[in-house]
């Protein structure tokens, strides 16, 4: 009989509409990087897949009304009846001993089709809640997660006191409710600031200082519990 595949398994899922965007290139040395460093890798371009990411009542074909999504979706986890293009990407959520969340900070948050990604993949009963529970009961406990990101703005304006603020601040509803809230460990998040301002150069060292990072993703440091709790 085969053996099984003793390497670490991580999943990106990557939340840009343009193929050639430095965010892209971003996420493909992070791929390349976690293979490098001896990951076997999935990668989820949700804008190539045409992920749908609206949550509503048409997912569940006997849902009763009103709507209430996380029970609806519990009793489809629990029937094996989740929808098409739902259920493989949680059978890879759930296989992921990393997982990547890849986008642009846009409006100092995840782009829409991420989102609707975490709305629909992270499923009650599934990932948590029900049995499972939150946080350290979860299904995601023990593996750990992070955030890939490029921004618009120089690092200097996501500080404190800058002109947008500290981008933990941002990272919050990310670390401590998407990533913690279903048992993830959380790293460091690798963000590249402003690379569109950046000359050619700059941004081939950038993209260098990811694949050092993910290259290196195993002794990456994590960030505290409840990490950029807001002030």
């Amino acid at each position: 009989m085969p053996t099984e595949d003793p390497r670490p398994r991580a999943l990106i899922v990557h939340a840009h509409p343009e193929p050639d965007s430095f965010c892209t290139a971003q996420m493909h040395a992070a791929a390349a990087a976690l293979r490098d460093s001896g990951h076997r890798v999935d990668v989820v371009d949700l804008y190539a897949l045409g992920f749908d990411p609206v949550l509503d009542i048409t997912e569940f074909p006997a849902a009763r009304r009103p709507l209430k999504p996380q029970a609806e979706q519990a009793s489809a986890w629990a029937a094996g009846t989740l929808a098409p293009d739902v259920a493989p990407q949680l059978d890879l959520l759930l296989a992921a001993d990393l997982l990547v969340l890849s986008f642009p900070v846009w409006w100092f948050a995840l782009p829409a089709v991420l989102k609707g990604w975490v709305d629909r993949v992270f499923v009650s009963g599934g990932v948590f809640g029900g049995e499972l529970g939150l946080f350290q009961d979860a299904a995601m406990h023990g593996r750990r997660a992070i955030v890939l990101a490029t921004t618009g703005g120089s690092e200097t304006s996501f500080t404190e006191g800058g002109r947008f603020g500290d981008l933990d601040r941002f990272l919050y509803p990310i670390h401590r409710g998407i990533f913690e809230f279903v048992g993830f460990e959380v790293l460091e998040p690798v963000v590249t600031f402003g690379p569109a301002r950046d000359d050619a150069n700059g941004r081939a060292n950038a993209l260098a200082d990811v694949h050092s990072a993910f290259r290196a993703i195993l002794d990456r440091p994590t960030a505290p519990a409840g990490a950029a709790r807001p002030r």
